[in-house]
């Protein structure tokens, strides 16, 4: 049976109910933000690109995620299949509230909704793997809640550039400054209007400090942002 949903344009019909659109919750508001696209930035600290084992002039580059890899703050997470070697990357994220193509880098910003923490979650031996062998990185970087975030913060003026950290069971991990980014907010989403149409709902990971390291069943990740928020899940 045909399902059948009105929309502005007129009556339109699925074969079957379509799922619900992912979405993040807001501070300060019970709306919620609608998930379109999930963009990553690789290596934006240089760091983190010694530890990978790149080159300090490399520039980042970008991967993406599938919308619902999303998955809330508090969120108990099963430890993903096809892996033994699951690692955490903390990362600012920056929500789109509209979007264009070929962005000036002084425009950039005013296309930001919001920010908040998100964690890239990545099967780091698929990765390696992939990587060896020049292939993409989908099944490394795009499983199911491979992308836990807390709520977005509405912007307020400049991106945040305070401290950036993450713990596992209450052990330190990772502690940065967002002011150790190559290249900035700003900077990622004119880059990124280079290449693809942005639109309101696009989130774009902005990348990672040193320290990332793996996790396994039972652990409790807790990471934060200043100025932005925090956010907590469990690998079950």
């Amino acid at each position: 049976m045909l399902r059948r949903r009105r929309y502005p344009s007129g009556m339109v019909a699925y074969v079957f109910d379509p799922p619900p659109r992912p979405a993040i919750s807001i501070l300060g508001t019970d709306a919620m933000f609608p998930v379109r696209r999930i963009l990553c930035v690789g290596r934006n600290y240089a760091a983190h690109r010694r530890e990978m084992g790149g080159d300090d002039r490399e520039p980042p580059f970008f991967f993406s995620k599938p919308a619902d890899a999303v998955v809330g703050a508090g969120a108990a997470i099963p430890y993903p299949s096809a892996t033994a070697d699951l690692h955490h990357e903390v990362e600012l994220v920056a929500a789109l509230g509209s979007g264009g193509a070929d962005v000036a880098v002084e425009d950039a910003l005013a296309l930001v909704f919001g920010h908040a923490v998100g964690v890239d979650l990545t099967r780091r031996d698929l990765q390696g793997a992939a990587r060896a062998k020049g292939q993409p990185w989908d099944a490394a970087k795009g499983f199911d809640r491979s992308a836990p975030m807390g709520a977005i913060r509405p912007a307020q003026g400049a991106p945040p550039g305070g401290r950036i950290r993450l713990t596992v069971n209450g052990a330190a991990r990772q502690d940065a400054s967002l002011g150790d980014m190559i290249w900035n907010v700003g900077e990622i989403i004119a880059q990124a209007s280079r290449l693809w149409r942005l639109a309101a709902g696009d989130l774009i990971f902005t990348g990672t400090p040193e320290g990332v390291g793996p996790l396994v069943r039972g652990d409790r990740v807790e990471a934060a942002i200043d100025d932005v928020g925090d956010l907590t899940f469990t690998i079950t």
